[in-house]
């Protein structure tokens, strides 16, 4: 069975990640931002699946700030011995602005979060797997990391695309060292942030609505899959994606002749 660290597992797809690994019956470390958020996800856990909570750990964790990532690392190794897989799931979207209207807070938490947050923890899991002679790490991409443009995703996007060159230049310097490192792109995941924005910003929800129904997923649905390229990945460098070219274009074109459940209904939207 592996040990697994998943940073920003506090909910959304690192939370649900940590469920799918600990039902499959591996041993999960969650880490939120704060100690509120970890302690909230320890208690979800207890009522969704108590016959698995005690194979879980819990540790608060801001990946911004190097000297808790190291404590996270420190924590893990004391709990588990070793870390075979660590899952740089930390990540934070704002989305909606033009590049020239979004507030500067919002591009400094992003870059901070996104970039500074997830090279803190890969060197930091990268020097710790170094001495323990194996590991893999995976860093969760999103929008915008092939270099593709969406409305409002200026900021994120660049952040997400600079975060796939590190990745891939990570695996080019870990190579034949025992360390593999991998990255995610899950596709287009419901999560806590999605319906937050879509709240704060209906107007322009509902006119993506529809074509946004076509693409998205739940949580459950996409994360039994990563998890399994997961655990299967041998090879450094490879890609984990949900949402293919050719699965785009399958739910585009079964769109125009069926109408697909509306995926936001069971979030309240």
């Amino acid at each position: 069975m592996a040990n697994v660290v998943i940073t920003g597992s506090s909910k959304g797809i690192g939370f649900g990640l940590g469920k799918a690994f600990l039902a499959a019956g591996h041993h999960v470390l969650f880490s939120g931002s704060r100690e509120n958020s970890t302690q909230a996800a320890r208690e979800r856990l207890q009522q969704q699946l108590p016959q698995h909570v005690a194979n879980a750990r819990f540790f608060p964790c801001n990946t911004s700030d190097h000297p808790q990532v190291q404590a996270l690392w420190d924590y893990a190794l004391q709990e588990f011995s070793q870390v075979d897989i660590w899952i740089n799931n930390a990540g934070l979207a704002r989305t909606g602005w033009k590049i020239l209207d979004i507030p500067e807070s919002e591009i400094h938490s992003m870059v901070q979060t996104n970039l500074i947050g997830t090279l803190n923890a890969s060197r930091v899991a990268a020097a710790g797997m170094l001495d323990q002679g194996e590991g893999k790490i995976f860093n969760m991409l999103g929008g915008g990391s092939d270099g593709e443009y969406f409305p409002g995703m200026g900021i994120y996007g660049t952040t997400k695309r600079g975060l796939d060159y590190f990745t891939r230049a990570l695996a080019k310097e870990l190579q034949g060292t025992g360390v593999l490192v991998g990255r995610i792109r899950p596709g287009m995941v419901i999560t806590e942030a999605v319906v937050r924005e879509a709240r704060d910003n209906p107007e322009r929800f509902n006119q993506s609505r529809r074509l946004m129904n076509n693409l998205v997923d739940q949580v459950d649905t996409v994360v039994p899959y990563l998890m399994q390229r997961i655990l299967a990945t041998s090879k450094s460098g490879e890609k984990i994606a949900w949402l293919s070219g050719g699965k785009i274009a399958l739910r585009m074109l079964t769109g125009l002749f069926r109408k697909r459940p509306d995926q936001f209904l069971q979030h309240g939207l």
